[in-house]
């Protein structure tokens, strides 16, 4: 509102060009215009090229046009014609910055915005194209024997383009803040009162593994098994991040139970979830790259090896593999 509310406030010191100062003003009873309805015109005109929101605050600073004098009884009123606005720009009697309409300085606004959302569905597409081209290369000849220049030449990029959005290779493979650990923790955060960190963590990850089994998430189950068992590099970096995992997850351990510096509990538990996940992950690849192909109920089996899992994190092993005489 401020480019309207200014333009009201300075009505008084407007002065407008001599030969267009009949435009739109209503004319005294001798035909001469006057200067209060040259002025408020003039303000009027220019609010109208503001905003909606800024018109109103600007005709409030107006003051309201009179009603033009009698002479004598049964003087003619002269016609008042309706406003129109002026195409010459106000001056003021006192030099100061020039405030344009508010529409006008939106557009540049709303254009660099545009501009801003363009730029980044280009970078979108640029780098799903760059994910694309690396996993079809690494599928065909495993992810040791793809080069970085091999991929932007697929992607149709430069090189430097590719290191840009990946600043290491095995970043087209994991990402470097895998969404799981957000959702993880925030599996533990939401847990209700009375449920264990096992048990609202071993849960989520039941649930999630058991999706690998699904039929249609077979085909690239079976292309990650095969890209990453082939390549040294990749299962070092797998490890590395569920190690990342663990520690988010002993940390918020920590956090909620206080644990003092040393203790051991944390790093068991956190350990003993993740130890669940990698075991159903490596179970449903095996099951995927089979000969025989995966089973009709891949996803049942999955689950029912979690929960058999989740049962002796809860419980304890205290009473598994006991030796018998």
């Amino acid at each position: 509102m401020t480019g309207g509310a200014r333009a009201g406030r300075a009505a008084a010191t407007v002065r407008t060009d001599p030969t267009q100062e009949q435009v739109g003003a209503a004319t005294a009873p001798d035909g001469a215009p006057r200067a209060e309805d040259v002025v408020a015109e003039q303000a009027r005109a220019q609010a109208r090229a503001a905003s909606p929101d800024e018109v109103e605050q600007v005709l409030a600073d107006l003051p309201s046009e009179e009603a033009p004098t009698a002479e004598a009884p049964g003087a003619e009123v002269p016609a008042v014609r309706a406003p129109e606005p002026s195409p010459v720009p106000v001056v003021t009697d006192t030099p100061g910055p020039v405030h344009p309409p508010a529409t006008a300085a939106r557009a540049p606004r709303s254009r660099a915005r545009k501009g801003v959302n363009l730029r980044e569905v280009r970078r979108q597409r640029t780098r799903e194209a760059i994910v694309d081209a690396a996993a079809a290369l690494f599928a065909e000849r495993g992810f040791d024997h793809v080069s970085v220049l091999e991929i932007a030449q697929r992607a149709g990029v430069v090189e430097k383009t590719v290191f840009n959005h990946f600043p290491v290779k095995e970043g087209l493979v994991f990402e470097a803040d895998p969404p799981m650990q957000a959702a993880l923790l925030d599996a533990v955060r939401r847990r209700p009162a009375g449920e264990s960190v096992a048990a609202a963590a071993g849960t989520f990850i039941v649930a999630a593994c058991s999706r690998l089994g699904d039929p249609a998430a077979a085909p690239a189950v079976a292309e990650m098994a095969r890209v990453v068992r082939g390549s040294r590099t990749l299962q070092v970096r797998e490890r590395e991040i569920l190690g990342q995992l663990t520690d988010a997850l002993a940390e918020q351990i920590t956090l909620e139970t206080r644990a003092t510096p040393g203790e051991l509990e944390p790093w068991l538990a956190a350990h003993a979830v993740l130890g669940l996940y990698q075991s159903l992950l490596e179970l449903a690849r095996d099951r995927v790259l089979a000969v025989a192909g995966p089973p009709e109920d891949l996803s049942g089996e999955l689950r029912a090896s979690g929960e058999r899992g989740l049962a002796l994190l809860q419980f304890g092993l205290a009473s598994y593999s006991k030796r018998r005489t």
